[in-house]
């Protein structure tokens, strides 16, 4: 895995350094983290790394476009690896779990603003709330 996240890098234009790479393999096995998380675990693989440093390797990697900032309301910004598309995400109102669904309806950007004001709209955001299967459950 660290070598697609290598070739990313390099495609991107960024040196391949390892807090990098550790950023990566976290959200590979946890997408949808917090910068709290995404921390912790590029701590397990590295030991001492600044918060600092992570911010600033998830500012790099979401400006080179390999990553994906998302903050839905009421949340902390949640980075993810999934950029190559246009999908949506839905969001339990009671335990803020994240998950990814395809696009709402046809081809990008998903949903047509009308009007659109002269805007050349390339993109939607659509998060659905609701609850998930677990915290619906116990709800009931």
């Amino acid at each position: 895995m660290e070598h697609d996240h290598g070739e990313l890098m390099r495609a991107a234009g960024l040196r391949v350094t390892r807090p990098r790479l550790a950023v990566l393999d976290v959200l590979a096995a946890h997408p949808h983290a917090d910068t709290a998380a995404i921390t912790e675990g590029v701590r397990t693989q590295l030991g001492a790394v600044s918060t600092q440093a992570v911010y600033d390797v998830l500012s790099a990697l979401t400006d080179a476009g390999i990553l994906r900032r998302i903050q839905p309301a009421g949340s902390v910004p949640r980075y993810e690896l999934r950029v190559d598309d246009n999908h949506h995400h839905l969001v339990c109102r009671s335990c803020g779990t994240v998950v990814d669904v395809e696009c709402a309806a046809g081809e990008r950007p998903c949903l047509d603003a009308r009007p659109d004001h002269g805007y050349a709209i390339d993109e939607a955001e659509v998060i659905y709330w609701g609850l998930c299967p677990t915290c619906a459950a116990a709800a009931r």
